[in-house]
């Protein structure tokens, strides 16, 4: 009964309006200058990703209900190199809107339910067969601040509380007024939207600053990849967070917090693309060690590398790539060819060993490989994309694959490219991918080492970007001193933290200055996220329609789903 009703009342609540908007959808060595004086980001609304529909879900009802659903967000186009920056430019179906729809109906049915009732809803209704307004008051204050993360005015408050009156007047059940009462919170623009909202600076004569909710969203999505919790909004509602000290001691307990992990796992996730994992698969005949959890493995060996390397142990960004310590779990192990073993273990390679750093790990390796061989143009494409933010053109339309196919008799990959050198449409790029690549041969379409193919010697030397090397060391030795791979990671960092890409002509100068910080305190991320979080061009904000290629917006104003016309009619007879 709660769940049909529930369902009916979404189909009858304005879809014109939600469809609209979805339709548019620390080391003391600092480097002496200041910050920029004019630095702010863009006046941004972006939808939030399935990852933090689920977070949200979870922090606020439970894990148990965060995993009976799959998250309704539709697929994002990743922008910029971000998927988080794809989702300031999400258009949705009808069908997308109505799973939305009926996942709100979903959950809020499971909120009240006799197994959950009792711990998340704060009070009891005088009787369960008739309305309570006091008690549904209460819930839907608290927990609708929870999810449109701020204060429910008072107006929307009465009109949430009068859909739970009535709904529960016509069913003689208190708990499916709350539920659809909280469906439509579920349902709004200011749950499924992060909606940047702008104030007047009081200390920047003619300048724009986020609002205290919009910048504790900022916030606690960027480091926790979630919705600020009460400490947070409590220091938005207060003004502290527009304080120097206040906006200290919130920065310094998210950092200190344990949703940080998460958080970087889930930024490095986009910005290493793994969320082609979902898709990947490699032939059976060929490569029969690979499985599905094998390439779930590969994916969560990076990230614990990752996040061990630059949170556990605050060590040097760069190191990453010429790093020997990761992490191994029994599938890994039978592609690395190490020892067997039960769960997740600490691993270090050898000083001999050819593995070294991320660009060995099977994620980079396999992900970036064909179905049933190696591909050293795919590898270094993604070297140059996913690392040095450097964009690779796309094959010319009137390429001859033609080429390639004839040269399969070449025993050796390098051979087999070499074609590419005669065809000038083919060669310029071949040039800025291929070097890298072929430096990785040594490994095979599923990662595994070799030292021949096709009974040839493999030649692995290489060039990137003027610095020649012989071996696999030599690679990763020149991916760490790359000058662009430090100024990769803090445009990555800051275009995630404020929901968008960049825009070069407004915001180099804030970059190099993130740079500069990032290299005198020695390439070590918590001092990056500080800076960035603690910036004046983090709270900032300036408003601009951009045309062209990133495609800015100002965003529109917020509005709230109108009620239903028989709501309406019943409070006025």
């Amino acid at each position: 009964m709660l769940y049909s009703f529930a369902v009916h009342f979404s189909k009858m609540t304005s879809v014109s309006v939600l469809t609209a908007m979805l339709l548019v959808s620390c080391s003391e060595n600092v480097p002496p200058s200041a910050e920029p004086d004019q630095s702010a980001s863009v006046l941004r609304t972006r939808l939030m990703t399935g990852e933090q529909y689920g977070n949200t879900i979870a922090q606020i009802f439970g894990e148990d209900i965060r995993n009976s659903v799959l998250p309704p967000i539709p697929p994002m186009a990743r922008t910029d190199g971000l998927l988080a920056s794809g989702s300031a430019f999400v258009g949705v179906t009808s069908d997308q809107i109505s799973q939305i729809q009926q996942t709100a109906a979903f959950i809020a049915a499971k909120v009240v339910d006799e197994e959950h009732r009792d711990f998340l809803v704060p009070c009891r209704p005088e009787s369960i067969d008739e309305p309570d307004p006091n008690c549904a008051g209460l819930f839907l204050r608290e927990t609708g601040r929870l999810l449109q993360r701020q204060a429910v005015d008072d107006i929307r408050l009465s009109e949430l509380v009068d859909i739970a009156a009535y709904a529960a007047e016509q069913t003689e059940d208190f708990y499916v007024g709350l539920a659809l009462a909280l469906e439509s919170i579920l349902i709004s623009p200011e749950f499924i939207f992060i909606v940047d909202h702008s104030e007047a600076d009081p200390n920047r004569i003619g300048q724009e600053r986020l609002t205290g909710h919009s910048l504790a969203s900022r916030l606690s999505f960027f480091l926790w990849n979630g919705p600020p919790d009460i400490a947070l909004l409590e220091a938005a509602e207060s003004g502290e967070l527009h304080t120097t000290s206040g906006l200290n001691v919130a920065v310094e307990r998210m950092l200190d917090s344990v949703r940080l992990e998460g958080g970087m796992r889930a930024f490095f996730d986009d910005m290493l693309g793994f969320d082609e994992f979902n898709s990947l698969a490699k032939d059976p005949l060929v490569y029969p060690m690979v499985t599905g959890s094998t390439l779930r493995d590969a994916r969560e060996q990076t990230l614990r590398t990752i996040i061990n390397h630059l949170l556990h142990d605050n060590q040097d960004y760069r190191d990453l790539f010429v790093t020997r310590k990761t992490f191994m779990s029994p599938s890994l192990a039978v592609v690395y060819g190490t020892a067997s073993h039960q769960g997740w273990v600490a691993h270090t390679f050898p000083e001999d060993s050819p593995r070294q750093g991320l660009l060995t790990q099977v994620s980079f390796l396999a992900a970036n490989s064909h179905a049933v061989r190696s591909s050293p143009t795919l590898r270094g494409q993604a070297l140059r994309e996913r690392f040095l933010c450097q964009v690779v053109p796309s094959p010319p339309p009137n390429v001859d694959f033609s080429l390639l196919e004839e040269a399969e008799h070449a025993s050796t990959a390098r051979e087999r490219l070499e074609v590419h050198n005669t065809n000038p449409s083919c060669a310029g790029c071949h040039l800025i991918t291929d070097p890298m690549g072929l430096s990785l041969e040594n490994f095979d379409g599923a990662g595994r080492f070799r030292e021949t193919e096709s009974g040839a010697q493999l030649d692995i030397s290489g060039e990137l970007d003027g610095v020649f090397y012989d071996d696999i060391g030599g690679l990763a030795a020149a991916m760490r001193n790359h000058p662009k791979l430090s100024n990769c990671l803090v445009n990555r960092l800051y275009a995630y933290g404020t929901g968008g890409p960049l825009s070069l002509g407004n915001d180099r100068d804030i970059l190099n200055w993130f740079e500069s910080r990032f290299v005198a305190n020695g390439y070590k991320l918590p001092a990056l996220l500080r800076d960035i979080a603690l910036s004046r061009a983090f709270s900032s904000v300036r408003s601009e329609i951009t045309q062209g290629k990133l495609g800015i917006v100002e965003p529109p104003r917020p509005f709230r789903l109108a009620e239903p016309d028989w709501i309406n009619n019943a409070e006025t007879n």
